[in-house]
Formats: C-alpha cells, sequence, structure tokens
C-alpha cells in the first residue's frame, strides 16, 4: 500500500474521530438529544471502520491505523494528553504502581553477556545469594549469552506476570565456578525515595524521584527515621522528578503545613473548582524547610515547591522548573489500552497557574525547552529569567511569586558547569568503574564505607582510567572526585555515591553555607 494511500486513510479517520470526540466531550448526558446524537457518530466511525476494513483496495492495519490517529488528535489538544498501547500500559502501571514481578536486579550488558549489577535488596535474587559480578548465561531453557540481545529482550526473560518459577544458570567470576539457582520470580519495589540520610547533626536530606503509589509512605518512613536522628532542617530534592500523582504530592505537602491551610486547587472545563487543604498535626510543621528544583522538575513537583513557596513555608532553591500545570485522568479505552486526558488546570494558593504557553502544532518546541534557556542564559543568570508583571503574586508574608511558566527559586544556583565534564566522561568512567571493581571484588568486599571513604586510594584507579583511555587533564581534583563517587555505588549502594556525590553538588554546597552562616528560613 503506498504512503500516499495510508496518509489519505489517515487523515480520513482522524477527521472522523475528531468530530466523535467533540461530540463526546460536550453533548448533554441527561437529554434525549444528547444520547441519540453520540450513538449516531459512534455508528458512524464503526461503519468507517469496517468499509476501510473490509473495502478498502488494499491491506490496512486498522488497529495500528487507530492507535496512530488518535495520537494526532491528542497531540491537537496540549502536550500532556497522550495516548499509551496497550503493549506500553502494563510498564507504565509497574512505574506508577512502584512494583513488578521478576527477579530483582539491576544489570547491564557486558560484552554480550547478562552482568548483575545489583540484586536488589529484598528482591527475590537478593534472597536466593545472587551477587553483583555474577553473569547470567541460561533462564530456564533459554541462552541468554552470545547473542547480542537488547536490554528490553533481556528483560522478557526475567520477569513475569505472575509469581512464577525460574531457573538460572550462573557464572561467579570472583570464585570462578558455575552455579544453579531455582527460585521463584515475586514483586520487587521500584524505590521512589532512593536516598536520606543526615548530613550532619541537625540537617537532613531526602531524595524523591517520582510521586508514586509508595512514594508517600517512602517518603515518610524517611522523615520520620530522620527526625529519630536529629532533623532539625530538611532538604527536599526535587530536581529531575517529572511528576506523578498529585493526590501523593498532597499527602506530602501535608507533612508541612498546619490544620488548614490552603495546599493546592484545581478548576475544571466547566469552572468547577476543587480546593485541598493540610489535615492534621503534620510530621515536619516546624523546622527548616528547602525544596531543590531544577528545569525537569515538573508537575507534582511543582504542586509541592508552591505550596510551600506560597505559604511562606521554606525556601525553593536551584532553578526555574519545567512548567505543568494542567492535571491530567487516565481512562481506559476497552481494549487494554489509555489515554491520559487533561481534565483540569492546577493553581498554588495564591491563585497561580504555573502552565507554560503551548501550541496545537505539536510538541517539540514546549519539550525541548530546556534548548531555549540555554540560549537566553537563564541556567547560568538569574536575570535572564522571565518575569511577567502582570502575572505577579504575593504570599502571605509579602514575597513576590510568579505565574506563567514554572516556580522560580527563592534562591538562585546556576548549572553546574562540570555536568559537561561529567558527560564528557560518562560511557567510558562507567565502563572503567565495573571493571576495576569486578577485578578485585574479594578484596573490595572487605571495605566497609567509613574505611573507603577516609583511607581509600583514589589516585590508583584514577591512574588506570587515564592510561587506559590515553588521557590526560587538568580537572585531576574534579575527575577523582567523581571516580570516587562512582566506585562508592559501584563497591556499596546509592546511599554511597550520594554520600560522596554531594560534596561537590553546588545546589547542596549552597544550603550548607547558608545554614552554617544563619538560621534556616520555616
Amino acid at each position: 500500500m503506498s504512503n500516499k494511500n495510508v496518509n489519505l486513510v489517515y487523515i480520513g479517520l482522524a477527521v472522523a474521530l475528531g468530530i466523535l470526540i467533540g461530540s463526546l466531550m460536550n453533548y448533554e448526558k441527561s437529554t434525549l438529544f444528547g444520547s441519540f446524537a453520540r450513538n449516531k457518530e459512534e455508528a458512524k466511525i464503526k461503519q468507517l471502520i469496517d468499509n476501510i476494513r473490509y473495502e478498502y483496495v488494499d491491506e490496512v492495519d486498522t488497529d495500528s491505523l487507530l492507535d496512530k490517529t488518535i495520537v494526532q488528535m491528542l497531540r491537537n489538544l496540549d502536550p500532556h494528553s497522550v495516548y499509551i498501547p496497550q503493549k506500553e500500559v502494563n510498564k507504565v502501571r509497574e512505574t506508577m504502581n512502584g512494583q513488578f514481578i521478576g527477579i530483582g536486579i539491576q544489570f547491564r550488558m557486558i560484552r554480550d553477556t547478562v552482568t548483575v549489577i545489583k540484586a536488589i535488596k529484598g528482591g527475590p535474587s537478593y534472597k536466593a545469594g545472587l551477587q553483583a559480578g555474577d553473569r547470567i548465561l541460561m533462564a530456564d531453557r533459554d541462552t541468554l549469552y552470545g547473542k547480542q540481545y537488547n536490554s528490553d529482550k533481556i528483560i522478557n526473560f526475567l520477569k513475569s506476570n505472575s509469581p512464577s518459577k525460574v531457573d538460572l544458570q550462573v557464572y561467579r567470576k570472583k570464585t570462578d565456578e558455575l552455579l544453579d539457582f531455582s527460585f521463584k520470580r515475586g514483586y520487587v519495589d521500584i524505590k521512589s525515595v532512593p536516598i536520606y540520610y543526615m548530613m550532619d547533626e541537625t540537617i537532613g536530606y531526602i531524595k524523591v524521584e517520582l510521586f508514586s503509589r509508595t512514594t508517600y509512605d517512602e517518603f515518610h518512613k524517611a522523615l520520620k527515621t530522620l527526625k529519630k536522628q536529629g532533623l532539625q532542617t530538611l532538604i527536599l530534592d526535587l530536581r529531575n522528578n517529572t511528576g506523578g500523582y498529585m493526590d501523593i504530592a498532597n499527602d506530602m505537602i501535608d507533612e508541612f503545613l498546619t490544620d488548614g491551610t490552603l495546599m493546592v486547587f484545581t478548576k475544571s472545563k466547566s469552572g468547577q473548582v476543587f480546593k485541598n487543604y493540610a489535615t492534621g498535626k503534620g510530621d515536619f510543621e516546624t523546622g527548616g524547610v528547602y525544596v531543590l528544583i531544577n528545569e525537569e522538575s515538573a508537575s507534582a513537583s511543582e504542586i509541592v515547591a508552591g505550596a510551600i513557596q506560597d505559604n511562606d513555608r521554606g525556601l525553593i532553591v536551584g532553578r526555574r522548573s519545567f512548567g505543568k500545570g494542567l492535571v491530567q485522568q487516565e481512562m481506559n479505552l476497552g481494549d487494554g489500552s489509555m489515554v491520559r486526558l487533561t481534565t483540569a488546570r492546577y493553581y498554588t494558593p495564591t491563585g497561580r497557574s504555573i502552565q507554560k504557553p503551548y501550541d496545537h502544532n505539536g510538541n517539540k518546541t514546549y519539550f525541548h525547552d530546556g534548548e531555549s534557556r540555554i540560549r537566553s542564559g537563564e541556567l547560568y543568570n538569574e536575570d535572564s529569567i522571565p518575569r511577567i508583571d502582570s502575572l505577579k503574586y504575593t504570599t502571605p508574608r509579602g514575597k513576590t511569586v510568579y505565574g506563567g511558566g514554572g516556580i522560580i527559586p527563592d534562591i538562585f544556583v546556576p548549572l553546574d558547569t562540570t555536568m559537561y565534564f561529567r558527560l564528557f566522561h560518562m560511557k567510558d568512567i562507567n565502563a572503567f568503574v565495573f571493571d576495576y571493581v569486578d577485578e578485585r571484588r574479594t578484596a573490595l568486599d572487605t571495605l566497609d564505607f567509613e574505611t573507603f571513604d577516609t583511607d581509600f586510594d583514589v589516585d590508583e584507579p584514577l591512574n588506570l582510567y587515564l592510561e587506559k583511555y590515553e588521557m590526560t587533564t587538568t580537572h585531576r581534583a574534579l575527575l577523582t572526585w567523581y571516580l570516587k563517587s562512582l566506585l562508592a555505588r559501584e563497591i556499596f549502594d546509592d546511599d554511597a555515591f550520594y554520600k560522596v556525590y554531594h560534596r561537590q553538588d553546588n545546589v547542596i554546597q549552597k544550603i550548607l553555607t547558608l545554614e552554617h552562616q544563619s538560621p534556616s528560613s520555616s
């Protein structure tokens, strides 16, 4: 079938479906006429699809055609109304539910072999005894090595829709032996709060990567743990957190605000307003709060930052956030696929909409806004951040805040230009770190983090790295820090990585400097 013919069919179907969606969104449910009109439009669409399926001159995959048509229609609404095909729904739900069924490992393909980077604590592989560095050669009767499989293919072998039995053949390099494991796949948690710890006697840190169904419970556990350790000032890191469930964000905000304080409100197409207020006594209603954001912090992250900022509860630190002020609702389409359709706008407590502008002609510019921010200089210079006087609002304590395109931080911290340095080394240094640790696991397994942190000589692996890739560097101190961070993750875990990494994190260091100069704001 020619592309021209496909496009003609596609356009016709798009127009017809557009008519149908328009009728569905505007008909009066309570009237006989509304019901009649809806049935008439539905019959028209069904007739068109049947005609294409049975009468069109060439073979057409109508399911695929319909999928493409729906995608195109939603693209003309707003950037966040999206179609999720049936084959992707489970993956999306796993992420948002914070759990999947599998063997519970992080892995990497090393020279055509599935290599365990980490057995997830508490997961089936961890309980069965798999270790970092193990090579998985076979899963059940399927050979996994030497096949040049991509990661998605490997995941299909290791995951399941139910807790089913799996037999693995594993090569353990550090003891040079073949091992057989037989155990049940099980539920594996996807952590959305990967790290929390006390940075000193009074300042605690919690990183939230996503607002999934399990996020509030993870956050609350972290908060209570840090309080027992003397928490007085909290750094809540929402950088690169693109959002998630709005109700989970509200549950988190509720821990910081007193009973009856407005957290956020939404407004629907019909003008209906729904307000969310803090309830009961939160676990951290007093004490210092810093919320870290950047240009990738969006949606639920911005709801949290907006509530803290507008209620003068803490300070927002970093760079202007993404600017997503639309609320979506998931709607099933009857065949296992679904749409996320924008059904409302949300507003911060002062009445701000932080939704940035968008058009209806595609979303490339919208989602690549970071490039324009680089060109304008706003990632490096606070004076370059756009502020619209007509969208100026005032908090209860008289602070000026702005709507119209993201949350503008109270304390600006420019983009760390060493990011480009890290990106330059990213692929080579990660591969080197794995190989370095993999050759020395028996010796490195005897270390604890404190000993590693104070006594480990990073010069030796650094010199090996520079020699291997025939490099010289004028940034030896910076490379030493970054290499040590990655070694800490490979030898220990993410906790160890962040404890080293944060020593050169310019946003974290800015807050620590402020805290040592004067008491934090609350």
